[in-house]
């Protein structure tokens, strides 16, 4: 069976680590401060601190922007439910605009048609399967409403827009480097910014409160153990410096891919002339999208559904105001092919030959 994600690890991510184990500092630490510095580098922002996963790093972000009780946050019903729990879990709510048909994006013009007589307090955009946002019309729109602007760069890492790298727009992004994302560490999440004040309030929340060079045991306010490990900050070092090489063969993947089957009658992913795709997933969109699914099992291709049902649908959410027909379509129609650097030249050749066939 050819997956739908591997994790590309070898003898590189071994050697960092196990020098971290020799080094008998496992926790939070140096290692942890250079994956930081790295990252932030990587994506052009003066901070990055490092968390354990991609929704802690969301929810600190929510928190360090001082959102919370009566507060709401605007977002995409089209993604993992991550996006609006973070928002419900600062105490916040989420409130929910249609998403563009083409990229599956957070739809500006929905947004703003949401928005015209309903306040909020925050837009959270999210780069939908490394397809970055239409960030000019976001930071737009938070301009004029003053309110923060988020993004969601969990599925984005070595994506751009406008030349510029995703998590170098808002006020701050997040990342996440579950083992399926283009970069991972097993566990983790990042939050780049160039705002001072929200990194010194990242830093506070994932530890427990306490002030940066404070004492041990002096916590200034409330706050989680939501820490990276400098065991999976070693891997995360390793993986940041391949991500170029790993981006680069999901778009070779992805390219071949869409000169073989877009001229079927399978919808393949748009790329925008002014944005870079990371193509965390190939998304591809069908009626018969059980069937197809059904043909690819048979023929040892794995593929999976992202996302089966909006957030608003989901019974966590049961009661929320939230009228999105496009995203609704979406979520039964689209199929993620496999696309990842562990795809070989002869695996694209198998997916692209049963996807045609089935297709004609």
């Amino acid at each position: 069976m050819i997956p739908i994600a591997k994790p590309q690890l070898d003898e590189t991510e071994l050697d960092r680590v196990s020098t971290v184990i020799e080094s008998g500092m496992l926790a939070d630490g140096p290692e942890v401060r250079e994956f930081e510095r790295e990252f932030a580098h990587y994506c052009e922002t003066d901070y990055a601190v490092a968390t354990s996963n991609g929704t802690t790093a969301l929810h600190a972000t929510i928190e360090a922007l001082d959102l919370g009780d009566g507060d709401r946050v605007l977002t995409t019903p089209f993604s993992f439910v991550a996006t609006a729990n973070a928002v419900r879990l600062a105490g916040a709510d989420p409130v929910f605009a249609d998403i563009d048909p083409i990229t599956y994006n957070l739809d500006p013009e929905a947004t703003r048609r949401r928005v015209a007589d309903d306040p909020i307090d925050a837009i959270l955009v999210v780069h939908l399967y490394g397809l970055p946002a239409e960030m000019d019309a976001f930071l737009d729109l938070a301009s004029e409403l003053d309110v923060p602007l988020i993004e969601d760069a969990a599925q984005a890492h070595g994506a751009s827009y406008r030349g510029k790298p995703v998590g170098s727009f808002g006020d701050a992004a997040c990342f996440s480097f579950y083992p399926t994302k283009n970069m991972t560490t097993g566990e983790g999440g990042m939050v780049v910014t160039d705002r001072d004040d929200v990194a010194t309030g990242v830093r506070q929340f994932i530890n427990h409160g306490r002030a940066e060079g404070a004492s041990t045991y002096a916590h200034d306010a409330v706050g989680h153990n939501f820490r990276m490990t400098s065991l999976a900050a070693a891997i995360g070092r390793s993986q940041l410096e391949r991500l170029p090489d790993f981006v680069d063969r999901r778009r070779e993947n992805a390219a071949q891919l869409t000169a073989s089957i877009d001229d079927s009658e399978l919808e393949v992913p748009v790329e925008p002339d002014h944005v870079r795709h990371a193509y965390h997933q190939y998304t591809v969109r069908t009626r018969d999208r059980d069937a197809f699914q059904d043909q690819l099992a048979e023929q040892g291709i794995d593929s999976a559904v992202y996302y089966p049902a909006c957030i608003p649908n989901q019974p966590a959410y049961d009661g929320v105001d939230a009228t999105v027909p496009v995203a609704d379509r979406a979520a039964s129609e689209v199929l993620s092919l496999p696309v990842h650097p562990g795809v070989s030249a002869a695996d694209i050749d198998h997916i692209t030959e049963v996807t045609t066939n089935y297709a004609r």
